[in-house]
């Protein structure tokens, strides 16, 4: 489990085609107290550490997580919002992050608002039931407050502030049109869409 708060921006050093893909991730993070086998939420990805030096780490990216991820998010030298797994007692800053993608988005826009900037997305079917004004939403591993959501014939039109302080401590500052994210719905969302599938399926 992860909250949403990103603590690291990592940077892909390297990666290895094996059986799966092996990323090298650089980071700012005192090694010394991650263990292997630890869980790290990689730009919202819940990967395992498989490997580890004096500043960076290792994990195995497979197919199924890089076919359900931003295109282009794996390549090496791409940066990473980083968080080390929630432990008990830590505070819950944002809101709870499983770390598994449930789709992908668009940056459809980006707009200056004061000193914050406001993206615009898209996003498919597969989200869209979901997303809720004054929702939480989690991009590229970010937990965001929905301001606006529009409904569209395919998907679904939504909107979040980025304040200062988010820009400084993550990647979403380096977004533009066109860009791809990866989202997760709120855990609850996902619960309760499952509750009211199972009930109009036994009506």
């Amino acid at each position: 489990m992860f909250t949403g708060i990103i603590t690291d921006i990592g940077r892909i050093e390297a990666i290895e085609q094996r059986g799966d893909l092996r990323a090298r991730i650089g980071s700012g993070y005192d090694l010394a107290t991650i263990d292997l086998g630890a869980s790290i939420a990689c730009s919202g990805v819940c990967l395992t550490v498989v490997d580890k030096g004096e500043h960076w780490f290792a994990v195995d990216v497979s197919a199924e997580t890089k076919s359900r991820t931003a295109p282009g998010m794996w390549d090496e030298g791409g940066r990473l919002n980083l968080e080390r797994a929630l432990k008990v007692g830590d505070e819950l800053g944002g809101h709870i992050v499983t770390g598994h993608v449930d789709g992908v988005g668009e940056i459809d826009a980006v707009l200056p608002v004061g000193d914050s900037t406001r993206l615009t997305l898209i996003a498919g079917d597969e989200v869209a039931p979901y997303l809720a004004a004054k929702g939480s939403v989690a991009l590229d591993g970010v937990s965001l407050t929905v301001n606006d959501v529009e409904n569209l014939s395919d998907g679904v039109r939504f909107t979040v502030n980025i304040i200062p302080h988010t820009a400084s401590a993550t990647t979403l500052a380096g977004l533009a049109e066109g860009d791809k994210v990866n989202i997760e719905i709120d855990i609850l969302a996902r619960y309760l869409g499952r509750m009211m599938e199972l009930r109009a399926s036994r009506v």
